[in-house]
């Protein structure tokens, strides 16, 4: 399984914080996955689909429960794919106009485009419709690879009203129009951490923030090590650039007649041509300071560069 499923698998099992809960969850869904057909005044019928059998479950419950409103349920197979889609519909019947009005899928003039704000009164009804929501058309990535959450839908309002919802609790979301759905999408580890956590995906989020520890740690690491590469061969073209200056001074006048200072750095030099300025002091006797050998050092560049004219 994927981890989106994994995913959708817990939060279909999320027990309702208060008795509207379920009713927001299931709004969200129905407005996100389902397709709604008229044949008549106050004859409608509803197909809800989904490739994860727990959301199927939960959409037949749900309408049970709440509306008891008779369902249908086909299992089709997809050719391309070989995995099951469940066909749920909720056909023609007496209550339903009125029930489709309270989930805010119908509104005083026709289809309702945002969010229906008495779904969502409450902080647990927000997180039950976002929970639907995701439950919906949530994708989430595996946590091992780059981060990315996104929520499509068809309508712009109801994107916007997503976004809103999250906001709320300080989780900050885009949208973005693709063809003629809107995705409303999270990239930072952070934002999608606290959206599972807040829609009661609690195992998913310790699944994930055990992933983001390893990827900090895996990145400090190699964060570590190019800086040490990095330093290495600094080292190394600076102490080749030192031999080279060394080589045009003791060729031109000579160790024996240099200053015993230059002398003994450039002894220490040959002895130790990977060395770094502060080793090389500690190798003099007596150990010299790192500013000493600096300034030993710039003394035979200069040299060098005298004599080059």
């Amino acid at each position: 399984m994927s981890f989106t499923s994994d995913v959708k698998e817990e939060l279909s099992r999320v027990e309702p914080v208060c008795s509207h809960c379920d009713r927001a969850q299931l709004a969200a869904i129905i407005r996100i996955e389902g397709t709604l057909f008229f044949s008549g005044k106050n004859r409608y019928r509803v197909e809800v689909a989904t490739d994860t059998p727990s959301v199927a479950r939960l959409v037949i419950r749900l309408v049970h429960e709440i509306y008891g409103l008779k369902t249908e349920l086909t299992v089709r197979r997809s050719v391309l794919h070989q995995t099951p889609n469940y066909l749920i519909n909720i056909p023609v019947q007496p209550k339903l106009a009125e029930a489709l009005v309270d989930l805010g899928v119908l509104g005083e003039d026709g289809l309702e485009l945002g969010i229906k704000p008495s779904l969502v009164n409450k902080q647990c009804c927000a997180a039950a419709y976002l929970r639907g929501a995701f439950l919906g058309s949530g994708f989430v990535s595996n946590p091992r690879g780059d981060f990315h959450f996104e929520i499509t839908v068809e309508s712009e309002p109801l994107a916007n009203g997503l976004v809103e919802l999250m906001a709320e609790k300080g989780i900050a979301a885009r949208v973005q129009q693709r063809r003629n759905s809107y995705m409303v999408y999270l990239k930072s580890g952070e934002a999608i951490l606290e959206f599972l956590a807040f829609v009661g995906a609690h195992h998913a989020a310790i699944v994930m923030e055990d992933a983001r520890v390893v990827k900090s740690v895996r990145n400090d690491t190699n964060r570590l090590i190019n800086a040490e590469v990095a330093n290495q061969i600094k080292t190394a073209n600076a102490s080749f650039d030192q031999i080279y200056a060394m080589r045009i001074v003791l060729e031109t006048y000579g160790l024996e007649n240099l200053p015993p200072a230059l002398q003994e750095i450039i002894r220490l030099r040959a002895k130790h041509p990977d060395a770094t300025l502060k080793e090389l002091g500690e190798y003099a006797s007596p150990p010299l300071s790192k500013s000493a050998v600096y300034h030993r050092v710039r003394r035979i560049e200069q040299m060098a560069r005298e004599v080059k004219g």
